[in-house]
Parts: C-alpha cells; sequence; structure tokens
C-alpha cells in the first residue's frame, strides 16, 4: 500500500522520468546558468505540481494543479527548442523529449478531462 497516492499515477511516473532526462542534460551543459536553472525548475515543476495537486482536498484544487503542470511542460518544450538551436541537444534528442512531452500532455489533457467530469456530476 502506497502511502502517497499521486505515486500510482502513471502521469506522474513518467513526468518524473522526462523531469530526470532533462537534468541529465543540465549536467552537461557549461555555463547558461539562468537557461538551465529555469529548465530544471520547470521540468520539474510538472511532477511536482501532479503530486501538489493529488493532495489537495477538492478536485478543482487537482484540476487547478495540472494546469500548472501543462503549462510547465509547455515551458521546458520550449526551453528544448531553445537548447536545440543553441546546440545543448541535437535535433534526435529534440524530437525524443517532444515525442515524451507530448505523451504527458496527453495524459494531463485526459486526467483534467476525468477530473473535470466527475465535477459536472
Amino acid at each position: 500500500m502506497n502511502n502517497f497516492e499521486f505515486k500510482d499515477l502513471i502521469v506522474w511516473q513518467k513526468a518524473i522520468e522526462y523531469a530526470n532526462e532533462i537534468l541529465n542534460i543540465c549536467d552537461q551543459v557549461k555555463g547558461h546558468y539562468r537557461l538551465i536553472e529555469q529548465m530544471e525548475a520547470c521540468s520539474t515543476s510538472i511532477p511536482q505540481n501532479i503530486a501538489e495537486g493529488k493532495g489537495r482536498h477538492s478536485l478543482k484544487e487537482f484540476i487547478h494543479f495540472l494546469h500548472i503542470a501543462r503549462g510547465s511542460l509547455y515551458e521546458s518544450v520550449t526551453l528544448l527548442v531553445i537548447f536545440e538551436k543553441r546546440k545543448f541537444i541535437s535535433s534526435e534528442q529534440l524530437k525524443n523529449f517532444e515525442t515524451d512531452a507530448f505523451e504527458i500532455l496527453k495524459m494531463i489533457n485526459a486526467l483534467i478531462t476525468s477530473k473535470r467530469n466527475k465535477l459536472e456530476i
């Protein structure tokens, strides 16, 4: 039995892996501290907000935090595009990250829709 229910969410698990892979890239980039800090913050914010929302007492609050997680996901993809343009990552790496991000996005959107539907019942 898991005391932290958010850990059972596949979207949270995938967001953790996504953040970890991005952190691996950040560890390799030298200099550009502001970009790296921003990338570390937004990529780790995705699973953090999913977890924080799951820990709230209302569906409305959970949905709010899922929206924040989605915004952080968009921010991370934008920074990955900049990383690719600056040659911190390859085009292939960008494509792989975007594929992973899109999968997470679909899961977040589905969770938002599911929770919204429960509010309307």
